[in-house]
């Protein structure tokens, strides 16, 4: 499962059963759909909150912050690795709030601490207030339910097709919000008690009232569950294996241990304390949760799976390897790869995956490449997969598929189809007749055959290699043929052959990805390079990073994308006041490159077949880092200076490692490690001879 939360105590829940689903609703019908960017919150949204009432004065607030908005003496709002803390102080009451997740079953764990600052005896009351809101139009009902301890939602997934009821008959369709203890006059806040009501094809809502005298410095803990369940069985499975404080405390050490697995191998010590924390704590954690659930859906677009999993490369490489294999079973007969990947029984094809994209089979050597560089695990690409048409193919010889689908499906030109999408979702409709190309896809196959055709070389294949280097000059030459525009390269032609991403365009002038990637096709010439990084830097740069295109678009062109409004957040000439605005939405494919960047770039330490070779690249205006990086179950410990060398130096224990490459190690030593790095490194260099190609 997963839940986002804010500071203000909104929240947003998940789980997969094994498609996703919610167990608390907006109090209206929400559309199915997945995961949606820049999502605005309301007053009724779902969230997660606790009235205090002072009984002797009627003054009422709430914790974390939300529904009462009261401005409060102090508020903390504290994200842990494991777990989600508020603390709230308020009319001399603090209220203590954690949010804690069991590792293998979908609840919630909520404690409560209520203490008195006020010096004097109180007398409160204390209200956990959950809204389940809208969970079905056909039936939904909420009581207390003493048997239970807590309060029960229940409801029933709508159905139209007889089929359907035999998949929905097994869904968690109740909420359960469990308490220590019992109900005891349950009734509205302005009440003395609350009414001990319930909900009958009406909205429903969990709450409990506590009514408690406090001495001063006097604390009271209370323990909450709320999750989904089947029936009643399975509330009071839940209710046994976790309300007490003993199993609270277990459960936290448990996902404390499953959040560790997702450590990362890279622990950095910069000039930057906030990169320091970014980069230790919380990229590898985002990439631990990307590769550990898939987004949480059960069909992953390919492309999207296959970046995901590259980032496990870094923290558990044998879920890459499970990944590929996984992958590759659903290889189509011509060696194309399908629009999304089906991870559980009865899953489906749903949303973005029932539109034809053409770019999948480029991710496979892109993303093989960083799991081989680092775990050195060759013997992969002997292994054999299973096909559902029940053909049998190794790794290898399905890579090699996909290379070919990928130099067969061009034009009469040496351009890569484009059909209704590329890396680009939305451009749905540049190549919906059958004719359009991509300018990205094109190099973007460059590169992914130059990236084979080594790996081809490696396994003694030199004929399959110079195939594919010789698809690598056809693809970079039909770009340059056609797509280049004096001093960047186009992103297509539509199915009317009209060239877009071009100098004469008021609208997407240009575009990033495909001068970045003719870059790492070496498409670009040493003398087009000069052109193209200069007018990146002068239309594309803006103070919150490089935009994906430039001008934006704002109106439809129909030959082109729909762009959703979310996209118009690059536009910082146009639209400053809102420019760099976050999405808020944590799924991407960014973050394994990100953390790449930063292993393999800044650090400088890239694995290949024997060993581990040293290359930082560090800022100019950084002396030196410390750097801890695991690799293939050894330790390095490095130490790495800026120095005025004309090659990167390496030492372990005052001798000098040939090469700045380290080879002959042994898993489970730790090696300390002294590297001089070079000063100023150019920014065309870097991109050219750096650790990426």
């Amino acid at each position: 499962m997963m839940i986002q939360v804010t500071c203000r105590g909104y929240a947003t829940a998940q789980f997969m059963q094994p498609e996703p689903a919610k167990y608390a609703h907006a109090p209206n019908i929400e559309a199915k759909t997945f995961m949606q960017p820049e999502q605005a919150y309301y007053a009724h949204h779902p969230g997660r909150f606790v009235y205090i009432k002072d009984e002797e004065s009627g003054e009422i607030f709430s914790a974390p912050y939300e529904p009462c908005r009261t401005p409060v003496n102090r508020f903390v709002f504290s994200v842990g690795k494991s777990d989600i803390p508020w603390t709230v102080e308020h009319l001399g009451i603090r209220v203590e709030l954690t949010l804690s997740l069991p590792t293998n079953d979908v609840a919630e764990l909520w404690t409560v601490k209520v203490t008195n600052l006020s010096g004097h005896s109180r007398k409160i009351s204390v209200y956990p207030y959950f809204p389940i809101g809208n969970l079905s139009w056909m039936n939904q009902s909420a009581e207390y339910r003493e048997d239970l301890g807590g309060v029960v939602a229940s409801s029933f997934t709508p159905y139209q097709r007889a089929q359907d009821y035999f998949k929905n008959k097994s869904l968690k369709d109740k909420t359960f919000f469990l308490w220590e203890g019992g109900l005891h006059a349950p009734s509205a806040l302005m009440e003395p008690n609350l009414l001990g009501g319930d909900a009958r094809y009406e909205v429903p809502i969990a709450a409990v009232q506590y009514r408690t005298s406090l001495e001063a410095n006097d604390q009271r803990v209370y323990r909450f569950l709320f999750g989904p369940a089947v029936d009643d069985l399975e509330i009071r499975s839940m209710r046994k294996k976790y309300l007490s404080e003993e199993a609270f405390a277990k459960s936290q050490r448990d996902y404390a241990w499953y959040i560790e697995q997702g450590r990362g191998c890279l622990h950095i010590e910069t000039p930057d304390k906030h990169l320091d924390n970014f980069v230790n704590n919380w990229l590898p954690r985002q990439v631990y949760y990307h590769g550990d659930v898939n987004r949480l859906t059960t069909d992953p677009q390919t492309r999207n799976y296959l970046q995901d999993n590259m980032g496990m490369s870094f923290i558990k490489p044998e879920i890459t390897r499970k990944a590929f294999l996984t992958a590759l079973s659903q290889q189509e007969a011509s060696g194309n790869m399908p629009d999304g990947i089906l991870l559980a029984e009865g899953a489906e094809l749903k949303y973005i995956n029932q539109v034809p994209h053409t770019d999948h089979c480029v991710w496979l050597p892109v993303t093989l490449e960083v799991y081989l560089a680092e775990t050195g695990d060759y013997a992969l690409l002997h292994e054999e997969v299973k096909r559902a048409d029940g053909s049998t193919n190794t790794v290898f010889s399905g890579f090699c598929q996909a290379m070919d689908w990928l130099i067969s499906a061009r034009d009469e030109r040496g351009l890569s189809y484009i059909k209704e999408g590329d890396w680009c979702d939305p451009m749905n409709m540049v190549g919906y007749k059958g004719k359009g190309v991509s300018g990205w896809l094109t190099v973007a196959t460059g590169f992914a055959l130059k990236l084979w055709a080594k790996i081809c070389d490696q396994q003694g294949e030199t004929k399959l290699a110079a195939k594919y280097r010789a698809g690598v000059t056809a693809v970079n030459e039909a770009a340059n043929t056609h797509l280049w525009d004096a001093e960047w390269f186009a992103r297509g032609i539509t199915d009317d052959n009209v060239v877009f991403g071009t100098q004469q365009d008021t609208e997407g002038r240009i575009w990033l990805n495909p001068q970045v990637w003719s870059i790492l096709s070496r498409a670009a010439s040493p003398e087009q390079r000069a052109k193209i990084i200069p007018q990146i830097e002068k239309q594309l740069g803006t103070p919150y990073g490089v935009t994906m295109f430039a001008p934006p678009f704002q109106k439809m062109r129909e030959d082109l994308p729909v762009y959703i409004p979310n996209y118009y957040r690059g536009a910082y000439h146009e639209f400053p006041r809102t420019a760099g605005r976050s999405s808020h939405l944590f799924n991407t494919g960014t973050m394994p490159w990100v953390y790449r960047c930063l292993v393999e770039g800044l650090c400088g330490l890239r694995g290949d077949e024997h060993g581990l070779r040293v290359d930082p690249q560090l800022p100019s205006a950084w002396d030196s880092i410390n750097v801890t990086r695991l690799f293939r179950g050894a330790r390095f410990m490095l130490d790495i200076r800026h120095q005025d060398v004309e090659e990167v130096v390496v030492k372990i224990g005052g001798k000098v490692v040939p090469g700045a490459y380290i080879k002959d190690f042994e898993a489970g030593k730790t090696y300390q490690v002294l590297s001089l790095s070079r000063l100023n490194l150019s920014m065309d260099k870097s991109l050219i001879d750096g650790w990426w190609i």
